[in-house]
């Protein structure tokens, strides 16, 4: 369904200067999506399904797990198209009535921006992105596990570097793709490991080669390849120690973009992770000689007397692999935990206080990853719900405010912007730029802080409950220490979301700068042109070999960006906060969800 609806779109691609609006490609791929994850949805049957069903020659395999996701991810992608600004460029120019200001020749032009609007790209790359997510969720092949990851990453990398013509996109976008690079070659590099050492590309034929052999040289080299192939996975989703470059690509990307970045190819990554260190892999791994209940006692560290019903091969597996990729997980978890939290604190740019608050998260995902028992699992999946639902509501609410914002600017003084700034103007950069939004926005406000007390685990919203699950998770396999942690951290990373609230619910400041700021102009003709040359000088003097744009505010014409956030956008932002607020009144269905994908991952 995508890969055909990927072509008609290139194809449209080619009419869209004459024939087709920008933003119906949005809207298009939207329906795509939905039309998509129904399709999913409809093909969901356990009793049929099983434990998985193997599809293009056992490349990939459709199990309960990857068909729920598949259109949890599909819905997802719908939503966060539906955020893109609902103007397109030829109505934004042609209402705007822009003049170009040359301050060299005192003269002012008619300007025309001839770029066309990133919305139809914008369309296509998160389609062929989304198509990558979706096929490595059901990957079963180390081909088609590296394939996917690369599909996902590439339109990953072009979504940061969409607006070409800002600087600080670019930029993020260049080290996106080179340290991106760097962590596919270690993907690559485990895939060749495993497969020089195993002389197979199949994971289930993997299992059952290492099931049955007594080599521990193979063993030896499936453990290594699978280490290195995991590091580069905990490379792609930001984990710390190797989290670096997502805080400059969070900050310097437009915030639609961030949206994508911050929450898809997550989605995906730890999914696949999930089931390629389920406990169906680790009974393929065993053998027939165990069953499932002592396997999942053998790996919670329940019981230990069922060891020598093992197969040698087995038992280094278990004993080696298994060890060394759980610690590996654990560790990665505490650094998440600790660097997410202590460095989040000295933050004042809110991108990238998110940034970090993110890689928290993913401490958490991470520790219900490595404990891989029944209660962890179930955690886990319920923490990548309330994860994307609270991150995909906050930064849609974080947009509306930049329209708003800017809007508000844009309304009551000359706008001056260097030309090629699209799509980063409108962005919200610093905390301080929602000083006082409670009083002109109530109820965007209050679902930000909604979504921020939820992210802190403030009882009884749905992020108090993720956490919880996780900690109750540890705390029942013995993992003591990972637990104080992460109850101590969720109380530091309060402090950071009660510095944005505080902020939000401050008192504006007094229009104390309005005599260092333009004043609207209240002439047109020759007026107006005599007054825009007359501040230009006042400006800084840095601008003074740039086009500015100016806007007269008194046009009937003049856009107000407002205009830009549509009904839906209100109405998913509500729906959003809503579902995180009430949660605690009817949590059966989620609840219930959740706890099936994880039996069907031990019982199956």
């Amino acid at each position: 369904m995508l890969f055909i609806s990927i072509l008609i779109l290139i194809v449209a691609m080619a009419l869209h200067s004459k024939y087709i609006s920008s933003i119906l490609f949005t809207r298009i791929a939207s329906i795509v999506f939905i039309y998509a994850g129904a399709l999913s949805l409809n093909a969901f049957y356990i009793q049929s399904i099983g434990s998985g069903i193997g599809i293009y020659s056992g490349l990939f395999h459709v199990t309960t797990v990857s068909q729920l996701l598949d259109t949890f991810i599909f819905v997802i992608g719908s939503l966060i198209l539906i955020a893109w600004p609902s103007i397109s460029k030829s109505s934004l120019v042609n209402s705007l009535g822009q003049f170009s200001i040359n301050k060299a020749n005192s003269e002012i032009t008619t300007t025309r921006i001839n770029n066309a609007s990133p919305a139809a790209e914008y369309s296509l790359i998160v389609l062929f992105s989304t198509l990558g997510a979706s096929l490595l969720v059901s990957s079963a092949d180390l081909i088609s596990m590296y394939l996917s990851i690369e599909l996902q990453s590439f339109g990953v990398y072009i979504l940061s570097t969409l607006y070409r013509d800002s600087e600080s996109s670019t930029s993020a976008g260049l080290k996106y793709f080179l340290l991106g690079g760097l962590s596919s070659c270690l993907i690559l590099l485990g895939a060749g490991l495993i497969y020089s050492y195993t002389g197979l590309t199949n994971f289930e034929s993997i299992y059952s080669l290492v099931s049955v052999s007594d080599s521990q040289s193979i063993t030896q080299g499936l453990s290594l390849g699978l280490i290195i192939i995991i590091v580069g996975f905990l490379f792609k989703i930001a984990a710390a120690p190797l989290h670096n470059w997502s805080i400059d690509v969070y900050d310097d990307t437009p915030t639609i973009v961030t949206i994508w970045l911050t929450i898809m190819p997550k989605i995906s990554i730890i999914i696949f992770l999930l089931e390629l260190h389920s406990p169906v892999g680790q009974i393929g791994i065993i053998g027939n000689n165990v069953s499932i209940t002592e396997v999942i006692d053998l790996f919670g560290g329940v019981s230990s007397i069922q060891t020598h019903m093992i197969s040698n091969g087995g038992q280094i597996i278990a004993e080696n692999t298994v060890y060394v990729l759980k610690n590996l997980l654990l560790i990665s978890s505490l650094l998440s935990l600790i660097i997410g939290t202590v460095v989040g604190l000295a933050q004042s740019r809110i991108k990238r206080l998110f940034a970090y608050s993110t890689i928290s998260h993913i401490g958490f995902i991470l520790l219900a990853l490595a404990i891989n028992s029944e209660k962890s699992i179930d955690s886990l999946i319920f923490y990548i719900i309330q994860y994307t639902i609270t991150n995909l509501n906050t930064f849609l609410i974080i947009l509306a405010l930049g329209y708003i914002l800017k809007s508000s600017i844009q309304n009551n003084k000359l706008n001056y912007s260097p030309l090629g700034k699209k799509g980063s103007e409108k962005d919200i950069k610093y905390i301080s730029e929602l000083k006082g939004q409670f009083f002109s926005n109530p109820l965007l406000s209050f679902s930000l802080t909604v979504c921020l007390f939820s992210m802190a685990g403030i009882p009884p919203l749905m992020g108090f409950f993720a956490k919880q699950f996780v900690l109750y998770s540890a705390i029942q396999s013995g993992y003591y220490f990972m637990a104080i942690v992460g109850i101590i951290v969720s109380v530091i990373s309060a402090s950071y979301y009660l510095k944005i609230i505080r902020v939000l619910h401050s008192t504006p400041a007094p229009a104390a700068s309005a005599a260092l700021s333009f004043q609207p102009l209240r002439t047109n003709g020759e007026g107006c042109l005599a007054q825009a040359v007359a501040a230009v000088p006042k400006r800084d003097e840095a601008l003074e070999s740039k086009e500015l744009i100016q806007t007269n505010p008194n046009n009937s014409n003049s856009t107000n960006y407002e205009s830009m956030i549509t009904n839906f956008h209100s109405f998913l932002i509500s729906t959003l906060t809503l579902s995180i607020l009430i949660f605690v009144l009817k949590p059966s269905i989620l609840l219930n969800s959740t706890q099936l994908l994880s039996l069907s991952l031990f019982y199956y």
